[in-house]
């Protein structure tokens, strides 16, 4: 039997990559998604024609807890317990300082840390009592040593999602890992919307390999993570950026 993965925020963008990636060697995959709807069931309809495994999209928002406890529940019955977790749903919502408001930061983080956290409890119990987990956190670079004024608000949660990742992994140990990826800047569809040339240029600059990551490069670190050829790697926080000098 396939080991089941649910990604969440996997209908596009890195999730997507995680996603088809680990399709492709044989994972059953759970794509969770709020509003990609469309983009969800042709991912998921790519997936089982194209690799054969069991796939299923799921809309929930990981921030509200019934509805979390009510997508995995549907999950364990469908598909089994939850093997991995990739905790990758994540929202950016930029905006200048003055501007930006306390309901927009609690969103933030309600979304990129509180729905880690709702997703990793509700799983949490039917990994232990298999006794084998594994919970990956997608952060960034935005939480250790680069930062936009424009976004402290992502910037914190990311932070924040870092140390959640070092308190699950003492508390899911031995039997479940807790890791967390820190990527850069990656090229996904959004990441580069919105900036000018100029700006652009002046951050890649900034990375030692003088280009930007793929997407697929995040899920091919994610499949390392999960296999068990990374068995002892455990309460670490793995960047992925290139060689990334920092920002502003």
């Amino acid at each position: 039997m396939n080991q089941v993965v649910l990604i969440t925020g996997a209908a596009k963008g890195i999730g997507k990559a995680i996603a088809l990636e680990l399709a492709k060697h044989q994972y059953d995959i759970v794509i969770n998604y709020v509003h990609s709807q469309s983009e969800a069931e042709t991912l998921k309809e790519f997936i089982v024609s194209e690799y054969g495994v069991r796939c299923m999209a799921i809309k929930c928002d990981v921030s509200k807890e019934g509805q979390v406890h009510e997508m995995v529940s549907f999950v364990e019955k469908e598909m089994g317990t939850v093997d991995v977790l990739i905790n990758n749903a994540a929202i950016d919502l930029s905006n200048l300082f003055h501007l930006k408001t306390a309901n927009e930061f609690r969103k933030t983080l309600d979304v990129n840390v509180v729905g880690a956290y709702n997703c990793a409890k509700r799983v949490y119990k039917g990994m232990l009592e298999k006794g084998y987990g594994r919970i990956i956190n997608i952060a960034s670079t935005n939480g250790i040593n680069t930062y936009y004024p424009m976004c402290f608000d992502y910037d914190a949660s990311k932070a924040a999602l870092i140390s959640l990742t070092h308190n699950l992994a003492f508390e899911m140990g031995p039997y479940i890992t807790v890791n967390a990826i820190a990527p850069g800047f990656i090229g996904t569809e959004n990441e580069l919307e919105g900036y000018d040339e100029e700006f652009l240029k002046e951050e890649q600059e900034k990375i030692l390999v003088n280009r930007y990551g793929k997407p697929e490069e995040v899920a091919y670190l994610v499949r390392f993570l999960i296999s068990e050829q990374a068995n002892f790697i455990n309460n670490s926080i793995i960047r992925i950026d290139g060689g990334q000098k920092g920002s502003c």
